[in-house]
């Protein structure tokens, strides 16, 4: 069976990405069965910077068809924070939790008309140190004023979808699969794996 191998540590993420391209003839592997791979310090200023540098650091290491992803949550109010900076926001030895507190209490007493936000994702493939695709998704939204329901990840409990009504904290697994920013972008990754195999 052919291998993909996903540059993330993130167990979430790569629970989405698994199930997001189940129907792929592919083992989906990831940093977790590389443990001495290089550690990839994410220092672009862009999503695509970032998702770059994981799959091609990761690539030349495993020799194989990589996967890097970046992504995050934009913010209007907060001139599109936290942005590439979502996961580690807090700071040093951010968690989720963290770093929902602080974007919570960065948008205290913000009225709702103004807490309009978009989660993005980026991914690139590489392999032999040539990049096979670079693709974007993105998922607009609002944020909440508290935490709702337990699915998925990150932000998702307070990232609401307006034409749901509900946060992708309380909406069925199977409808963020369908409308989420890294559903998106691997939509058109299957295309291009699809492609790239058929070969």
């Amino acid at each position: 069976m052919k291998e993909l191998v996903v540059a993330t540590t993130n167990q979430g993420k790569l629970r989405e990405i698994r199930g997001l391209l189940a129907d792929l003839n592919v083992n989906v592997t990831s940093l977790a069965d590389y443990p001495d791979a290089p550690e990839v310090i994410e220092d672009g200023d862009t999503f695509e910077a970032n998702a770059l540098k994981k799959a091609v650091t990761i690539a030349a290491y495993t020799q194989k068809l990589t996967m890097g992803e970046d992504s995050g949550l934009e913010v209007e109010a907060l001139d599109n924070a936290p942005g590439i900076y979502s996961a580690r926001y807090s700071g040093e030895g951010a968690t989720d939790e963290r770093n929902n507190e602080k974007l919570l209490s960065e948008l205290e007493g913000v009225e709702p008309e103004r807490r309009g936000a978009r989660y993005r994702s980026c991914i690139a493939l590489v392999k032999d140190g040539q990049t096979i695709a670079v693709v974007e998704g993105d998922c607009r939204g609002e944020i909440a004023t508290e935490a709702r329901g337990t699915n998925g990840f990150g932000y998702d409990p307070y990232f609401i979808i307006p034409e749901y009504g509900k946060t992708f904290g309380e909406l069925d697994p199977s409808i963020k699969a369908r409308i989420s920013h890294r559903s998106k972008a691997l939509a058109q990754v299957k295309q291009k794996l699809a492609e790239y195999y058929k070969d």
